[in-house]
């Protein structure tokens, strides 16, 4: 009976959103998936537009490669389990899966897995659909309280943990946040939990630096070309001890990172640039005798994440500034893509 069952449940249908090429996502009718050893069945409850999903919708891919297939995009998401004796428990989903057997997996570093699948980017889709199957491994339950948009949202919160443990930040440190979209936002946070004694954060949107200063910046400065130098001025000439790149605008932010690192600081470069290359003064760098570090995703930061918002460390609810059903998928995507806000929920 089980296999019937199983073909009865995959020909019922659901609603599965595509991205087929710049500015073309469709909403189509889908079979349900059907869990496979290992798996379990998901009913998805919210995902969060990224700003690598805002990549795809506007220029037709991440790396400067076009897409050769229609993708379901979307990595930042909870869903409901949908079968078993769990059915019905909010889980939030790690969208990264390594083989865990290649060498890098082997070495602890997961996220640089040589196999690496990860749900909306290349040939997997990811959660912007009413149903999925993913591996039971990859599942986290969310503690009574836990809201579906919070459970989304904890990737770009890992993502700040990893950037975070990245730079080292120690107590009574200066610390840097070049670019104040929702992951510069988390990693303020993270830089105050870290004791970071000031930190500055710099936007080219003035409703950013409000949502920074909120966030526990203690100085804010417009990202227009003069940041670097304000902030040297601010610190008699000294500079950051710790500077976090999370911008992604192809240069701008990455070169005021560098020019207003202090000597022998770190240098973290989170965003994702439109066009597939960073450029910076190398006699800057090379003067200042700076470690550049290149943040990849993030690894073993879920049951952290999960921990810091249950109890009330991180604020994950206010970065949410709009939230749309399904159905108005496009409107979602245009109000992401012109950085309206901060986070844009699709909620299933």
């Amino acid at each position: 009976m089980r296999p019937y069952k199983q073909y009865l449940e995959q020909r019922l249908p659901m609603k599965s959103l595509r991205f087929y090429d710049i500015n073309d996502l469709r909403l189509e009718n889908a079979d349900r998936p059907v869990s496979a050893p290992g798996e379990i069945r998901l009913k998805t409850a919210s995902v969060g537009i990224c700003g690598s999903d805002i990549h795809y919708y506007c220029e037709g891919s991440t790396d400067g490669q076009k897409l050769g297939h229609p993708l379901v995009l979307g990595h930042e998401f909870s869903a409901w389990i949908d079968e078993g004796p769990d059915k019905g428990q909010l889980v939030a989903v790690d969208p990264a899966l390594p083989c865990g057997r290649c060498e890098f997996c082997q070495e602890g570093n997961p996220n640089l897995c040589s196999e690496l699948r990860f749900a909306g980017s290349d040939e997997t889709d990811g959660a912007l659909r009413e149903y999925l199957t993913w591996p039971v491994t990859a599942l986290y339950p969310l503690p009574p309280g836990f809201t579906p948009q919070e459970g989304a949202l904890l990737e770009p919160l890992g993502v700040a943990i990893h950037a975070t443990r990245l730079g080292k930040i120690s107590p009574g440190m200066t610390v840097g946040v070049f670019g104040s979209g929702a992951i510069g936002l988390l990693t303020i946070q993270m830089a105050k939990l870290a004791g970071a004694s000031r930190i500055f954060a710099t936007d080219r949107l003035d409703q950013r630096l409000v949502y920074a200063q909120k966030s526990g910046a203690t100085d804010v400065l417009p990202a227009d070309g003069n940041e670097a130098g304000r902030i040297l001025a601010e610190t008699n000439g000294r500079g950051l001890d710790i500077v976090f790149e999370a911008a992604g605008d192809d240069g701008m932010a990455v070169e005021s990172s560098i020019e207003s690192a202090k000597r022998g600081a770190m240098v973290v470069l989170i965003g994702i640039p439109s066009k597939d290359e960073t450029t910076f003064s190398a006699s800057s760098a090379r003067r200042r005798g700076l470690t550049i570090k290149i943040a990849r995703r993030m690894k073993h930061t879920y049951p952290t994440a999960i921990r810091l918002v249950s109890q009330g460390k991180v604020d994950l609810k206010s970065l949410i500034t709009h939230e749309y059903a399904l159905v108005h998928f496009q409107s979602a995507f245009e109000t992401a893509a012109r950085r309206e806000g901060i986070k844009v929920i699709i909620n299933l």
